[in-house]
């Protein structure tokens, strides 16, 4: 058995709640399951945003290495690896007010140029971006398969070395736009003059396409993480956006990214579900637990921890 968990974003008392909720008991240095065969998939996004991010990454960590859990990389440890790194003097990831401000509460713990900052990160670089397991697929924003083989064919295993990485945060090439709509999912500029306000206040004029939605038919239906659809046009998207869909055949594939509201949750296809309902600020944490071989989703086998559980 499986259970799937995502972005933790630093909550490490509400990861602690979901795992006892699970069975888990912390045994011998590490998070086990009195079933020896049962283990966690971590979907990423372990930092930023809460106070306990070296509390959390301990925890994972520490269950990776007893084989009791396996985890992919999110679209916050790929712009801490950007942000920490340079190339020819310049952080991959601009150190702007906006970069500092999202990365504040990791950068509290682990301050530019630190050892122990240093070794966290190496540790990141060894989070595959995409998962395959028991029939099964784990990726944090968005799973395409075009841009799946790009990764592959540069990395097989799914993880970024430094050349990778470089390449990941170039303009123009093939592997940045596999990277990005992977762990950050497709986006799409809307039609002028729309535009929305996320969750942090900021105004945006492209979309985070909801890649699994498949009866879709206008931008309020497909567009995802906007708090408050009717600001976008009641149109139907170009061809080019209606054309991103997961196959109805394909296997089962969990992610996180795009901060769900509410305290009941729901498969967003058969074989696709969304597990991020904000945990990372005052939601819960989603889980859900599935069985090797598990072709269609059951909303039956979805948990709720913390907040309305």
């Amino acid at each position: 058995m499986y259970d799937i968990l995502p972005d933790i974003h630093g909550q490490s008392e509400k990861l602690r709640a979901a795992l006892r909720n699970l069975g888990y008991a912390e045994r011998k240095g590490a998070w086990r399951h009195p079933d020896p065969d049962r283990s966690v998939v971590f979907l990423g996004d372990f930092i930023d945003r809460g106070p306990e991010n070296a509390a959390v990454i301990d925890i994972v960590r520490r269950m990776i290495d007893a084989g009791t859990a396996r985890a992919i990389m999110g679209n916050h440890e790929l712009n801490a690896l950007q942000f920490h790194t340079s190339r020819n003097g310049i952080p991959l990831r601009p150190h702007s007010e906006k970069n500092f401000r999202q990365h504040g509460s990791f950068l509290a713990e682990f301050p530019l140029g630190a050892p122990r900052t240093a070794e966290v990160l190496d540790w990141m670089r060894s989070l595959p971006l995409f998962a395959e397991f028991g029939g099964m697929r784990a990726v944090h924003a968005c799973w395409d398969e075009d841009h799946i083989a790009t990764i592959r064919e540069h990395r097989p295993d799914g993880t970024l070395d430094e050349a990778a990485l470089v390449e990941s945060a170039t303009e123009g090439t093939a592997l940045r736009e596999a990277v990005e709509v992977t762990a950050k999912g497709p986006e799409h500029k809307l039609p002028e003059p729309h535009g929305f306000h996320d969750k942090d206040g900021i105004w945006r004029t492209e979309a985070r396409i909801a890649w699994w939605a498949t009866g879709a038919a206008s931008w309020r239906e497909i567009a995802a993480s906007v708090p408050d659809p009717a600001q976008l046009p009641d149109t139907a998207p170009p061809e080019e956006v209606m054309s991103m869909r997961y196959p109805q055949d394909a296997p089962p594939v969990f992610y996180g990214h795009y901060w769900l509201t509410g305290n009941r949750p729901v498969l967003q296809a058969h074989n696709a579900v969304c597990l991020d309902y904000s945990a990372g600020r005052d939601g819960p944490v989603v889980s859900y637990s599935a069985a090797p071989g598990t072709t269609r989703l059951d909303p039956a086998d979805l948990a709720v921890h913390g907040p309305g559980a």
